[in-house]
């Protein structure tokens, strides 16, 4: 059983979306942003960074200790390793899906965070702020979508946790003022996502 700690942000999907694909038993602890959870002693006990999300495994592969992990992409490549699910064993595939995994979690999340941030939530308008990550917003799009003119999927033909990684920050295009169109083989790539089963009761679970 994974003990997951979520809220419905795109990185906590990120988790969702993995367990959902592999068929793993999990169960949700709702922490919530607005109200504080993150500051308790208890969370910050498993997520010293006060970030979601967190897991904590009931039942690690080594038969020991129940064990907990933050930063989405340490927990996404823990889940694949633990499961042997959604990310490739062949080397170069995996290299590769893990190098998007890595090009996410530095750059296109806190980017796109930004971009949402100076948009929708910054006390005063800053438009320096807004169309330096407007723009930073347009090249990752266009970085992602040159990679995936090349290959269906981030880390070749297989569906990986690359994808994952990165799927849910593209589900809040229009928040970014992004148009998919303007990136077909983005837009192929997540309406392909988009009907995946396990993304839909990901979802659902919103």
């Amino acid at each position: 059983m994974i003990d997951l700690y979520y809220a419905p942000t795109p990185n906590g999907h990120k988790i969702t979306l993995f367990l959902e694909e592999a068929g793993l038993p999990y169960h949700i602890h709702r922490i919530d942003i607005g109200a504080g959870d993150q500051f308790k002693p208890e969370f910050l006990a498993i997520s010293p960074n006060n970030k979601i999300p967190a897991i904590v495994d009931q039942q690690p592969v080594d038969g020991g200790k129940p064990i907990a992990i933050f930063e989405s992409g340490a927990i996404l490549t823990y889940l694949a390793e633990k499961t042997g699910k959604l990310l490739s064993k062949d080397m170069r595939e995996r290299i590769q899906s893990l190098q998007w995994l890595f090009w996410q979690v530095g750059g296109f999340g806190p980017m796109l965070g930004q971009n949402h941030h100076f948009s929708h939530f910054a006390p005063e308008k800053v438009p320096y702020a807004i169309n330096r990550y407007q723009e930073e917003t347009k090249r990752l799009y266009q970085v992602l979508n040159t990679q995936l003119e090349k290959t269906p999927y981030l880390g070749g033909q297989e569906y990986s946790i690359a994808d994952i990684s990165t799927y849910p920050w593209v589900r809040a295009y229009e928040r970014q003022n992004i148009d998919l169109n303007d990136y077909p083989a983005v837009k192929k790539w997540f309406d392909a996502i988009s009907q995946r089963p396990a993304t839909q009761i990901a979802y659902s679970k919103a």
